[in-house]
């Protein structure tokens, strides 16, 4: 039913590109599939710690804000979703079924017994960067949006948000090494979020601490392996991440520089023969549907780099229409006809589509 949809809506037809507008009919597709999943508990993949039998209970009595969507930080970023898109679309017929669904995972039992779980013993690294990442882009999220209902659910949130925030404050100081990887771990694409979220909520310590680690990370970094990428089930591109990083941190007459060191294969005759869109060889394994993420992923991180350089840069033309491709590839494969992807891809879809890292975005 979903795939009908959206192909009635021309969004998954590979020769016909995605609509320059994002309306409230295709945001409620992507907003069906969070809905499925937030409170669907089983399937279930968790990353627990046991200290004792008494730790051997189910999703949700441990972290019973987020026990759906298959894992915790896929969970967390499905209710970012349905914050994103109600806040967008707030008269779209799917909003009311988005807000009740918000409220009944963001009570403060809930809250206090995720703070408990992310505090006990043996879970210092529990979703380290990237599910805390998310968790504070949820915050931003109701912290951005100007609606009694979500100062309510920011304020409610507050004790794992801090608690989620000061993890990374204690772990940063002491990570010797960037993580260079494409999937959950890396750190480039998560340090991205964390930023943002220090931003809006005017953390100006954790700013200052974010730029000092990514200077001394990245600033140096010259020639990244692109032809190495992707590898088999990556969601998140290490190159590209890493350069949608630093134009958060750089201005542009210096990204632009750091950017031809880091990446000179770029052209600037605006071909897109430089970067691919990845193929999934089977959208039910839920390791190789990473490959659709990524092509989402890059679409956005493409966009975000052309967006941090000068309007005269001759790379503009290569980056925006590589993103096209991406972009394109990517949102045809969120259909929702595989669980394996559909726990997860409307919100990577939601985040390039509403355009929520750009510099300019809402």
């Amino acid at each position: 039913m979903l795939l009908s949809l959206l192909l009635s809506y021309g969004m998954v037809t590979a020769s016909t590109p995605p609509p320059p507008e994002f309306g409230a009919d295709a945001a409620a597709r992507f907003a069906e599939l969070a809905l499925s999943c937030v409170h669907r508990e089983y399937p279930n993949k968790i990353a627990h710690v046991l200290s004792g039998d008494a730790d051997a209970r189910p999703p949700r009595e441990l972290t019973p804000a987020f026990y759906g969507c298959y894992d915790w930080h896929s969970s967390v970023h499905g209710h970012w979703l349905l914050v994103r898109l109600a806040r967008t679309f707030p008269e779209a017929p799917f909003a009311p079924r988005a807000r009740e669904a918000v409220a009944r995972s963001l009570t403060p039992a809930n809250i206090e017994a995720e703070t408990r779980y992310l505090s006990g013993p043996g879970r210092v690294s529990f979703e380290r960067p990237y599910g805390l990442a998310w968790l504070l882009q949820l915050s931003a999220e109701l912290r951005e949006w100007d609606d009694p209902q979500a100062r309510e659910w920011a304020t409610t949130l507050r004790p794992l948000e801090e608690r989620a925030a000061g993890r990374i404050r204690e772990w940063l100081p002491k990570l010797s090494r960037p993580i260079r990887v494409g999937e959950h771990d890396q750190t480039a694409f998560a340090f991205g979020l964390i930023l943002d979220w220090a931003r809006q909520a005017r953390d100006s310590d954790m700013e200052q601490l974010l730029k000092t680690r990514v200077e001394a990370f990245y600033g140096k970094d010259r020639r990244c392996p692109l032809a190495y990428e992707p590898g088999g089930q990556d969601f998140l591109s290490p190159c590209i991440a890493e350069a949608d990083l630093m134009r958060r941190i750089l201005p542009p007459e210096r990204f632009a520089t750091w950017l031809r060191d880091f990446l000179p294969e770029i052209p600037s005759n605006g071909s897109t023969a430089w970067l691919a869109p990845a193929v999934v060889t089977d959208p039910t394994d839920p390791k190789l549907a990473h490959l659709d993420g990524l092509n989402l992923s890059r679409a956005w991180m493409l966009e975000g780099i052309a967006a941090g350089l000068p309007p005269q840069d001759k790379r503009l033309r290569a980056l925006r229409a590589t993103a096209k491709l991406h972009r394109e590839a990517g949102l045809q494969a969120v259909t929702g006809a595989h669980y394996e992807g559909g726990h997860w891809l409307g919100s990577f879809a939601v985040y390039l589509v509403t355009g929520r890292g750009l510099p300019r975005g809402p």
